[in-house]
């Protein structure tokens, strides 16, 4: 017995939602992965969100952002190896937080954009807007009940 979920009897009614099926599956299986670091997606307004990583033990420095083909890509690694008497002079009787190297991927939908990223109380906040050019507006077609004009 397989724990695919299939969703074809929606796509009977719908049109151009062929990879919505994908994302439930990508979803499915990154759920049985770790999920580590912990974060939240947040909605802020219509057209507001933001993504909150909890990076404790993080600098800037050890963080990289990149979008490349509409995915967001978050990885965290240590630039400078700490040992176990590092410089200063610190001993851990017990280490919970953990610092281990990450990536995190969101696919970001059509006209959603990266405006800023900032790192604050061991939290990485990234704001994204979907900003929509005027041409992927919905549109109002009026109805006219002239004949068309058939040249022959």
């Amino acid at each position: 017995m397989s724990n695919v979920l299939s969703l074809a009897p929606l796509f009977r009614q719908s049109i151009g939602f062929d990879r919505f099926n994908d994302l439930f599956e990508s979803a499915l299986r990154s759920s049985e992965t770790s999920s580590y670091p912990p974060y939240n997606v947040e909605k802020h307004g219509d057209d507001q969100y933001r993504i909150v990583i909890a990076a404790a033990g993080f600098k800037e420095d050890d963080l990289e952002l990149s979008v490349e083909r509409g995915v967001l890509s978050v990885s965290g690694s240590r630039r400078e190896q700490e040992g176990a008497n590092d410089a200063g002079g610190v001993t851990y009787l017990h280490q919970g937080i953990a610092r281990r190297a990450f990536k995190l991927s969101f696919r970001l939908a059509d006209h959603i954009e990266v405006k800023n990223a900032s790192l604050e109380h061991g939290l990485l906040n990234i704001d994204l807007l979907r900003v929509v050019p005027e041409e992927a507006k919905p549109k109002r077609i009026s109805i006219n009940n002239r004949q068309p004009v058939i040249e022959g």
